[in-house]
Order: C-alpha cells, then sequence, then structure tokens
C-alpha cells in the first residue's frame, strides 16, 4: 500500500467560545509523516485544536495549513469534507446497525474498486474475516481498529485522534497502542492525537506537545519533555516529579540528600527536579535519616514515599526489601545531571 504523507502547520491559531478563549497563539508544524502528541489535563484546549484542523471549528484568527495547501485564515475557508482529514473519535462513533464492511466503507465513494479498497484496510488492521460482524459482537480493541480502519479507507492527508484508547483497559490499552504505533510508523501518515496519559504521549508522538489552558508550555522529543522540562508544571505533567530545594554554585547545588549536579548554571535558591529513579535509597537500622510514609507495590517496581521536612520524595526501586511506614533511610541523587528551576517571590521574581 503506497504511505499517505502531508503535512500540518498552524501559525497564531486563537479560538473561542463566547468571550472565553480556549486557544491563545498556538504555533506548531507536523513536518509529513511524522506524529504529534498533544499533552495535557481535561479542558486544556486538545480536543478543540483537532477541530480547528478537521475543520469541525472555525479559529477566532491565524492560519491552519495542510501541505501547501491554506485551509483556514483569515479570508480562505475549506469545509471539512474538502480538507481529506481522518478522524477516530474517543468513543469511535461505530454504526451500531451496520456492519463492519459498511462501516469501513461509509467514507468511500462507491466505484469499480470498493469492496478491494474495504478489505484492503480489513487487512492492515487485522480484521479479514470481520466483515459481516456487527460492533457490538466485537471486543473493544477490535472496534477501535474498525474505528481506524473507516478514518485511513479515503486515504486521509491527515489522520486526527482523540483519545482513542481512552475506553479500553490497561492490558489492552497497551497492546492496540503499541499496533496502531506500528501501523502509523508504516503508512508514514502525518498524524495528531490528543490524550492525558503521559505513558500513551511517550509511546506514540515523534515530538510531544504539551498545553496549558490553550497554549504550548513546550514541545519536543519524548526523551526531551521527561529530562529537560521546561517548568516545574510541564515535570509534573510529563511523569512523577519531586523536587528539593537547594542552593546552586554554577553547576551544584547543595542540598538536604547531599550534592547535586545541574544540567545548567544557577546562582542562588533553586528548586531541583528529581524522577523516581534517580534517587538511591538505603534502610537505616536507627532513626537517623528521612522517614518512610508509604510503600506501594506496582507491578514493575516497587515506589516508596518519602517524608524530608516538608517534602515528599518519590523513589523506585526493583528489588524488594522490607520497608514499612515508620521506617528510616539514607537517600542520595545518583542520575544524570538534574534540571534546577530559580526560586521565585510570590510576585514572580527570580531570587538568584
Amino acid at each position: 500500500m503506497q504511505a499517505i504523507t502531508s503535512g500540518i502547520n498552524l501559525l497564531d491559531v486563537c479560538h473561542r467560545y463566547s468571550e472565553n478563549p480556549v486557544v491563545s497563539n498556538f504555533s506548531v508544524t507536523v513536518p509529513e509523516g511524522h506524529s504529534l502528541a498533544l499533552l495535557g489535563p481535561s479542558g486544556c484546549g486538545k480536543t478543540t485544536l483537532l477541530r480547528l484542523i478537521a475543520g469541525l471549528a472555525k479559529p477566532y484568527s491565524g492560519t491552519i495549513r495542510l501541505s501547501e495547501t491554506v485551509v483556514a485564515s483569515k479570508d480562505i475557508w475549506v469545509a471539512p469534507e474538502d480538507r481529506n482529514v481522518g478522524l477516530v473519535f474517543q468513543d469511535w462513533a461505530l454504526f451500531p446497525h451496520l456492519s463492519v464492511a459498511k462501516n469501513v466503507a461509509f467514507g468511500i465513494g462507491r466505484s469499480a474498486s470498493h469492496k478491494n479498497q474495504v478489505q484492503d484496510m480489513l487487512d492492515l488492521v487485522g480484521l479479514a474475516g470481520y466483515e459481516n460482524r456487527l460492533p457490538s459482537t466485537l471486543s473493544g480493541g477490535q472496534q477501535q481498529r474498525v474505528a481506524l480502519a473507516r478514518a485511513l479507507a479515503p486515504k486521509p492527508k491527515v489522520l486526527l485522534l482523540d483519545e482513542p484508547f481512552s475506553n479500553l483497559d490497561s492490558g489492552l490499552r497497551n497492546r492496540v497502542r503499541s499496533e496502531v504505533a506500528e501501523l502509523l510508523s508504516e503508512l508514514r501518515i502525518t498524524s495528531v492525537f490528543v490524550t492525558h496519559d503521559q505513558e500513551e504521549a511517550f509511546a506514540l508522538g515523534d515530538q510531544v506537545g504539551v498545553m496549558k489552558s490553550g497554549t504550548l508550555e513546550q514541545i519536543g522529543e519524548p526523551e526531551e519533555i521527561y529530562m529537560r522540562p521546561a517548568n516545574p508544571w510541564v515535570a509534573n505533567i510529563a511523569g512523577e516529579a519531586s523536587f528539593i530545594e537547594g542552593m546552586a554554585h554554577g553547576q551544584i547545588a547543595d542540598t538536604a540528600i547531599g550534592r547535586i549536579e545541574l544540567l545548567a548554571e544557577h546562582r542562588g535558591p533553586v528548586k531541583i527536579l528529581l524522577r523516581p529513579e534517580q534517587l538511591l535509597i538505603e534502610q537505616n537500622k536507627d532513626t537517623r535519616g528521612t522517614c518512610v510514609e508509604r510503600v506501594e507495590y506496582r507491578g514493575s517496581d516497587y515506589r516508596i514515599f518519602l517524608r524530608l521536612d516538608a517534602t515528599v520524595l518519590e523513589v523506585s526501586i526493583k528489588e524488594p526489601f522490607s520497608l514499612q511506614r515508620g521506617d528510616y533511610v539514607s537517600v542520595s541523587f545518583t542520575g544524570c545531571p538534574a534540571v534546577a528551576y530559580p526560586e521565585t517571590t510570590s510576585n514572580g521574581i527570580e531570587l538568584a
């Protein structure tokens, strides 16, 4: 099957409902054949952006370009049906009274190759032999793949996915997510999908854009977002984060758990980002050190929550040992140079 490629460019896009802005001066470019994951909490404008790209809503201002074509601007408006954009909705939106084949064929014009196109799509998503089944007889993962096949059948320039895995249980979600990632990579289709799940964004996005209140806080590769978040808010959205106060002297900071090497130079009081896997603990036999507040078993690891004065540190360990609430441990930083943020006053002025 021939790869489907295009590109997306949004420049200073704004949108509002009544007088309430939901997207503000949003600019982003998704290169041809790449995927962008928009990560953020509910109500931050992620789904609105998909609607703007698809043409289901008109931007208040700004320009939207698909490939070389401007589809929305002050003077230009291209209707949704003329944009050649595929959509996969959060609830999949399958027609319950239509068979799998008829669902997939819904967006395809009647032609001599009509049945072959449907069969190609079902083969592509691993549902050959399910042509005559009704959606209600399929599992959640199979329904999701029908929705994906229907979106791909018209050979769209762009594929948009609105939290497509949120209705699946965790085990099935991981498997289907991997299947979709492999399929989109094989097709080299330009895609944008929205999610509030950090693991999902990192697994599916070549680039991850972190949104807050309709604005783009940071965009970059998953590793950059995780290891070098632009601010503490992004750090919390992009994974489990603990912060410890320190006094920076260039690229070294003195903290309650010892000296920590910093990624960049700072002077004065800073807040240092600590990821759970960057901390090492050793059990103490007396009451010196840091107190254990809680122990959680996560399957792949144990999470130890430590109370250090007014700070709670989260630590990930692989090998179990006898720790329980009230025990004391010593804790040290073992990761690569850490990200630090200058402490600020209540007015937002850096103390350093």
